[in-house]
Formats: C-alpha cells, structure tokens, sequence
C-alpha cells in the first residue's frame, strides 16, 4: 500500500480500520437499507448520462443527482419518496473519532462500483458546510483511489484501496480533486453474490451538508 506522494494536508490514510466482522456488519446495514432505499442509477445534469455506479444513502440527507436539478441533497429516496435509512452506529462513531468537526454527518452516500465502475476526477462541493470533513469507507473489492490537487488538470498520485479501509478528506484535501480509476474483480469475498451481483465494491461516504446552527 502506498500513500501518495506529498499528500496534501488533511488527508488521512487509514488501512484496516474495519476488520472482517465490522466490515460484514456495514455490508448488513447496506442490505437492510435498500428493502427501503433501494439502489438507482442516477444521471449526470444537462447530458443525463448515466453514472456507472448505483446509489443510494444513509441520513437523514442524501446525494442525489439528475437531468432536471443536477447536484444536490433530498431528505427522501427519488424514486419511493421515502425517507433515508438512519445511519448506523458504527459510522456515526468513526465520525466522532476522525472527522474533528462539532456536529454529526447528516448524509452517507452509498456507491455501488461494479467490475467496470469508475468515479471521474471530482471535488465534494455540494455542502454547505464545506469545512467538514469527508469520510470514505471501502468496502469489497479492492480500488486505485487517485488525489490531486485544487486544480483538476494538476498533477495527481494513486493508491490502492482495500476492504476495511478508511479516508478522511479534511482541510486542504477537502479542496482537492479525487476519483476512482478501477475496480480489481474478485479480490474480496465480502459483498454476498444473491445481494450483489458480480461483486464489486461498496464505498460509503460521510458528509456534512448543512451549517451546524
């Protein structure tokens, strides 16, 4: 595992933070929320071009994006109108420990990498409460996960991420442009076959969206 290089200041990096028993118990959170937060594919604003992940969220705020309204957070599911799924304790907890921020995450996005999922060079700005941390948890099979800078044709460095896994994207890292290249198949055994077909990768990801007030 190799950290990048210079990372910039606020990115965190820690490996195995879940172990196999935590990892599968986050797996079972996931399942159980989608009986009411089912997985969908949402679409890019203006183009509507399909993303090659599904999504769906924990919170009571979730990402959410399509054609007609772009970016932005929903406090209900865009196809069943039902509200998030509550978060579950132990994301909430690792919150606490690593995000140095005064106010609990009000929205965890659940993405859904299959074999041929990529994440595109992005930065997380849909919050307003921008100076929160961002908190990413893989799950799964293992991915290049690459950063850069606050410039996205700047230069970039990759690492590669295993089940278990955490990132925090706090300070000068939460300005900076972040993706995912690929997805290696079959390199973990976590995700159940019935519930996930062909595998892949669950990420979750811990936002704060409003203000504290």
């Amino acid at each position: 595992m190799v950290i990048p290089v210079s990372p910039p200041s606020g990115f965190r990096f820690l490996p195995g933070h879940f172990d196999r028993e935590a990892q599968a118990a986050l797996i079972a959170a996931v399942m159980d929320a989608t009986q009411s937060a089912p997985f969908w594919r949402p679409t890019m604003p203006r183009t509507g071009q399909p993303l090659s992940v599904m999504m769906t969220n924990f919170g009571p705020l979730g990402w959410v994006t399509d054609k007609a309204k772009g970016y932005r957070y929903e406090p209900a599911h865009p196809q069943t109108g039902a509200p998030w799924p509550a978060m579950p304790q132990a994301l909430l907890d690792l919150w606490a420990a690593v995000s140095d921020f005064p106010a609990p995450p009000e929205a965890c996005l659940v993405n859904w990498y299959g074999p041929d999922s990529k994440m595109g060079l992005h930065v997380d700005w849909d919050e307003e409460a921008t100076d929160a941390a961002v908190v990413s948890i893989s799950l799964g099979d293992k991915a290049r996960f690459r950063i850069g800078g606050p410039e996205r044709k700047g230069r970039t460095s990759s690492l590669v991420l295993s089940s278990g896994d955490v990132v925090v994207l706090g300070g000068e890292a939460r300005r900076c442009y972040h993706g995912v290249d690929r997805i290696y198949p079959g390199t973990s055994t976590l995700l159940p076959e019935a519930h996930f077909p062909g595998g892949g990768r669950i990420n979750l990801t811990m936002r704060r969206g409003t203000i504290p007030g």
